[in-house]
């Protein structure tokens, strides 16, 4: 489809897009969302991404394919005050702990919650507070810092073809977790952290194995070797603001030295 859509007072081309969101973003308008991602089937459920059509509807703009003619408006009084509404209906309901949250400086609600100036929640939590699961030796799943986004749910069903982990019961009582209310150590996940990688709260987090290898390390009668995986040769460099192409082998391995391995495989 070609043509063109006004965005904010802006004309914008229609080459392709399969939704206003990301022919939005292509124009460099910033558009807050949870539950998107352009590899995942389109989900709308978080409601951030919510823009003005035509001057009268008001629709999630990830949901919504691009007509030529358009009008849209991302940033209207109504739409602000909708979105910030969503966001502590949000926030009423997570767990309230952030300075320890394991996700605390890379959280996307925390980073969300900080650009529409939210101070205050003024709604009470609905949901009693629900165990940890600490059942996998790689995953630590915490349901109450869930905002059932379902990224994890379609990234582990459509990109992983695993379905580990499915939405249960509905309504206030919906939550994510695996089949029967068992450990995700329990079901058919492979530990491939892609689930934790897409969320964007510390609901689903890697397993931390810091404080064990410390004490190994302290431990005099303790020989410790490291082993890295080919990709990290490259992908720590991403992490760090380094070259993408480039292999950081020599830089890990005196990391790790210095670290007091002994040997680096």
């Amino acid at each position: 489809m070609s043509g063109f859509v006004t965005v904010d007072g802006i004309k914008v081309p229609i080459e392709g897009e399969k939704n206003l969101l990301t022919l939005i973003q292509k124009a460099g308008i910033d558009i807050p969302t949870f539950c998107y991602h352009s590899h995942l089937s389109t989900y709308g459920a978080c409601r951030l991404c919510l823009v003005e059509i035509n001057g009268k509807e008001i629709d999630a703009s990830c949901v919504v394919p691009p007509k030529d003619g358009m009008v849209v408006k991302t940033t209207t009084p109504k739409i602000r005050s909708m979105r910030r509404m969503n966001l502590e209906l949000i926030l009423a309901n997570h767990k309230q702990d952030c300075p320890v949250c394991e996700r605390s400086e890379t959280c996307r609600l925390r980073d969300l919650s900080a650009k529409m100036g939210i101070r205050e929640v003024r709604f009470k939590p609905t949901k009693a507070e629900r165990p940890k699961d600490e059942g996998s030796v790689a995953l630590v799943r915490d349901p109450n810092k869930c905002i059932l986004c379902g990224d994890c749910v379609r990234f582990c069903s459509e990109i992983q073809a695993v379905g580990a982990i499915d939405f249960a019961y509905r309504g206030g009582d919906a939550v994510v977790s695996p089949a029967f209310g068992r450990s995700i150590g329990e079901v058919g996940c492979v530990k491939c952290g892609q689930c934790a990688a897409v969320c964007p709260t510390g609901a689903i987090v890697p397993r931390s194995h810091t404080d064990r290898v410390w004490a190994e390390l302290d431990n005099p009668k303790k020989i410790v070797a490291a082993q890295i995986a080919p990709a990290v040769r490259v992908a720590i460099g991403e992490q760090f603001g380094l070259s993408a192409n480039e292999s950081e082998l020599g830089k890990i391995g005196a990391a790790l030295r210095r670290l007091c391995f002994e040997q680096v495989y």
